[in-house]
């Protein structure tokens, strides 16, 4: 069955036949995504992770295609009705709405207004009706009239609702309207007027129509959203003598008496069947690429967030503020180890701020701590304010504002109370802040990633395609980054390619029990973890200072031996080839390259000496909001400020300045040249200059640009 189904996948995707052949069998025999774009490049002509995960998805998608294709058949098979044309064409047939089609007249339903003509015996006349032969239609009808049908206008309308059934299940109509629908259709939307006032967030589509075609997704998603919650009613519709016309052509073959009741019954056919049903097909479609495309846009914020430079390890203060419940506090180590907690209250109602800064300037000099952390909610502003006024800070102190979006989520979750059993949700949720500073990546893979907050409408999607996408996301970013295999959480190590819950649980007790890892060969030593899982996982785990400075890197252990032959033929020490970019750059990598190794592994193993034990994201930065600058209306057009990028959409990119409400920067407005995508100007947790273009208090709109500022 391969040999049919990867013409398919390269002609759907534009890769070589070949290359889908070796990711598939890479796929059955066990090896991860990550694995496979990282370290089998040769076996896919280096594909990367998104190309890899496209083939496996249309594999699968083939795979339930062929599932239905066998349903079918049995079903028609069972009705004897399955001749071997129709056999011939389900067999051919690789798409699943043609598919459908193929078996809509065959399709077991319920009670209809053909069926119950069909009980009454007037198929017969349906058919001569439909060959428009006769000329006296009423006489003909007259031969039908006994039983059940009443008078010559009970037959023909009878007649005509089995025709209309016809019409509506003949493939080859259904496809050209559909594709009519494809070009032509219109999205429209109107308000329900007794619930005028509870939608006007929506007002933008009270009386709304467009292309369907060229409705964005997050158009698309806030239509259906306002639709689900019952305050627009909407359509996608054609224009009907346009369709008319199409089915008149194909059904409609002369101008005698029986044409007119078949062109009767075509129009029947178009507004009570074929228009109902491809609007709702249509509705699906449109809603599955609207989600698509969002949930692309979510992926990309989430990898943004989890790669999100790393203060590394040091003694953080970390603060969750608030107002009358004041402000939890608690001391962290270098490994995020809590130290001590605390309450501080030095905002209204107690406002006890210069107790507050003794406390803390105690705990900066008993914990030697070295930063300070404070979550970017409810009193974040004032409490960055009320640090950076009130306390006289140690030199090289730094104040960083944090996403605490999902802290919450956290505190209360399984995961928390493991780590924390005898704390309560306030100083778990603290402690999450000052870990989201010192490593965000370890720390949020500790959250469901849809409660990070990855953008708007994530909760109109398809929810178990974005929950497959974030997962996917986070394994990639992960393994991007790599994990030291010796502080790793097992909620991190879980994400690691080839491992998983119970291994990383594994792993976590050997470590417990014996102590630090000091090579990745102990990994063997490890209860379940298999050769299989060795070489999954291995390439993506670090042992800093360990006996092989090897295990430091990506380089994986298979290709341990490259690396020692290529420092023999140098007449050095392994370890002396890393960092030395310019020796490195002199190897003629020729010599090396084998039946299984080939130039692409050998360019990243060059690649890897040269960077060992460097983070790949970067280092944090600090930034502060204007201090003036405090709630919207606080704002003037004509402002230049500094901001964060909270958000990035298709359309634009939200902008946090620091007024509690983002502002927003239109793709229109993110540079002096065209975009076509605000992920090639911008990043999340970008520090930004924009230029205030309009304030929109009542609707809480804060328009932004990043042109000529």
């Amino acid at each position: 069955m391969s040999s049919t189904l990867i013409p398919i996948i390269s002609k759907s995707l534009g890769i070589n036949a070949g290359q889908i052949q070796n990711t598939i069998n890479l796929l059955n025999e066990g090896a991860t995504v990550p694995f496979i774009s990282r370290y089998r490049k040769e076996a896919t002509g280096s594909l990367d992770e998104v190309q890899i995960g496209n083939i496996q998805e249309e594999w699968k998608k083939l795979q339930e295609l062929i599932k239905r294709r066998e349903f079918i058949l049995e079903s028609i098979k069972g009705q004897d009705l399955l001749t071997p044309e129709l056999e011939s064409k389900i067999n051919s047939c690789w798409n699943t709405t043609e598919l459908e089609d193929l078996y809509l007249p065959y399709k077991p339903k319920r009670k209809t207004k053909a069926s119950v003509a069909r009980e009454k015996g007037l198929e017969p006349l349906a058919g001569t009706l439909m060959k428009q032969e006769i000329t006296d239609v009423e006489g003909f009808a007259m031969r039908f009239v006994k039983g059940e049908v009443t008078d010559v206008e009970d037959a023909l309308s009878g007649a005509r609702d089995i025709i209309a059934e016809w019409v509506n299940e003949r493939a080859f109509a259904r496809n050209k309207v559909r594709q009519l629908f494809s070009r032509k259709a219109e999205i429209s939307a109107k308000v329900v007027k007794s619930k005028a006032d509870e939608a006007e967030k929506y007002r933008d589509y009270f009386d709304f129509a467009e292309p369907l075609k060229r409705c964005p997704s997050h158009r698309m998603l806030a239509i259906r959203r306002a639709e689900a919650e019952g305050l627009l009613r909407v359509h996608i519709l054609l224009d009907e003598d346009e369709a008319l016309d199409i089915l008149d052509n194909i059904f409609v073959k002369g101008r005698n008496e029986a044409s007119e009741q078949v062109q009767i019954a075509v129009k029947d056919a178009y507004k009570r069947l074929l228009a109902p049903s491809l609007e709702t097909e249509f509705k699906n479609s449109s809603k599955e690429k609207a989600d698509d495309e969002a949930i692309k846009v979510f992926a990309e914020n989430l990898r943004q967030l989890l790669m999100a430079p790393p203060l590394g390890p040091k003694r953080v203060l970390a603060i969750d503020p608030g107002f009358r419940t004041g402000c939890k506090v608690v001391c962290l180590d270098e490994q995020g180890g809590l130290l001590s907690n605390e309450n501080i209250y030095p905002h209204p109602p107690q406002s006890e701020s210069g107790q507050a800064a003794a406390k803390l300037s105690r705990l900066m000099e008993s914990y030697k701590l070295e930063a300070i952390a404070i979550g970017n909610g409810t009193a974040g502003r004032e409490t960055e304010d009320f640090i950076q006024r009130k306390m006289h800070l140690p030199k090289g102190t730094e104040v960083y504002v944090v996403n605490e979006a999902g802290a919450s989520i956290y505190s209360a979750s399984k995961v928390a109370r493991e780590e924390f059993p005898t704390y309560d949700v306030t100083v778990r949720g603290a402690v999450s802040i000052g870990r989201r500073l010192m490593d965000p990546l370890a720390e949020l893979v500790k959250i469901d990633p849809k409660s990070i907050g990855v953008g708007q409408y994530q909760h109109d999607v398809d929810q178990n395609k974005l929950k497959q996408s974030l997962d996917n996301v986070v394994e990639s970013t992960v393994n991007q980054v790599g994990v030291n295999l010796n502080t790793a959480s097992k909620h991190l190590l879980t994400y690691v390619s080839g491992l998983g819950p119970k291994l990383a649980e594994n792993i976590v007790k050997h470590r417990d029990e014996n102590g630090a890892f000091t090579s990745r060969k102990e990994l063997k030593k490890v209860a379940g973890l298999g050769p299989k899982a060795f070489e999954q996982s291995t390439g993506f785990l670090r042992i800093a200072n360990g006996d092989n400075p090897l295990d430091n890197s990506a380089v994986h252990p298979e290709s341990y031996s490259i690396v020692e032959k290529m420092a023999k033929d140098m007449g050095r020490q392994v370890s002396s080839m890393i960092g030395a970019t310019k020796k490195l750059e002199e190897i003629d990598l020729s010599k090396y390259i084998t039946k299984d190794v080939g130039l692409p592994t050998l360019k990243d193993i060059i690649s890897e000496l040269g960077k060992v034990g460097r983070d790949p994201r970067g280092k944090t930065e600090v930034f502060s909001f204007d201090p003036n600058i405090r709630k919207m209306e606080d704002l003037r057009e004509g402002m230049i400020l500094q901001g964060l990028v909270s958000n990035i959409t298709k359309f634009g990119a939200f902008v946090d300045i620091g007024v509690k409400q983002d502002g927003l920067v239109h793709i229109s407005q993110l540079a002096n040249k065209f975009v076509s995508d605000p992920n090639g100007i911008v990043r999340l947790q970008q520090q930004v200059t924009v230029k205030v273009t309009e304030v929109d208090i009542p609707r809480k709109r804060i328009q932004l640009s990043m042109k000529d500022v």
